[in-house]
């Protein structure tokens, strides 16, 4: 079985990991009541977690454009490995997609971008309330149809490792 790259393996975890992070900290930012210090910092941290993520997701992809990925295992059905392509194709557009309407959702809002609080990102709308209702909801969507197919993908890996053992997690294991 072959594995897929140590720079594939490094950024396909953390960019998983950063996910997350920035998932949780969106959900634990916008039951915060009202505008408190605590509630902007978690802003400024989702936001940079969200920039970190597109960046590493524009690294990722142009790897993944001079590397082909290991072949699927004989034994796996052509609709998994359709299923596979498919899933794993929505994951990029979906890495490139929720940074992208996170990031003119706030520019809509009238807020500007910092990140790490100190690089100024680039104003490429102006403040919309109109845009700004729709890029929440946009942004909200397209994240909870990440949080769907992250269960599907982590559901399929756990049932290649222990129900069918056909080695495809340890493609991707460091």
């Amino acid at each position: 079985m072959q594995r897929y790259t140590l720079p594939a393996i490094l950024m396909h975890w953390l960019i998983g990991l950063l996910i997350i992070a920035a998932f949780a900290l969106g959900v634990t930012m916008v039951d915060i009541p009202g505008i408190t210090p605590t509630k902007l910092k978690y802003f400024s941290w989702h936001k940079w977690l969200g920039i970190t993520v597109l960046g590493l997701a524009c690294l990722r992809l142009l790897w993944r454009l001079g590397h082909k990925a290991p072949a699927y295992p004989a034994s796996m059905a052509n609709w998994q490995q359709s299923a596979a392509h498919g899933l794993h194709g929505l994951l990029y557009v979906l890495m490139f997609a929720i940074p992208v309407s996170g990031y003119l959702y706030s520019l809509a809002a009238g807020v500007p971008v910092v990140y790490l609080g100190i690089i100024p990102m680039p104003a490429l709308i102006e403040p919309n309330p109109e845009l700004k209702t729709l890029l929440k909801s946009v942004h909200y969507w397209l994240n909870m149809t990440l949080l769907a197919l992250f269960v599907l993908h982590v559901a399929a890996a756990l049932k290649h490792q222990f129900i069918d053992r056909d080695g495809v997690l340890k493609r991707m294991l460091p």
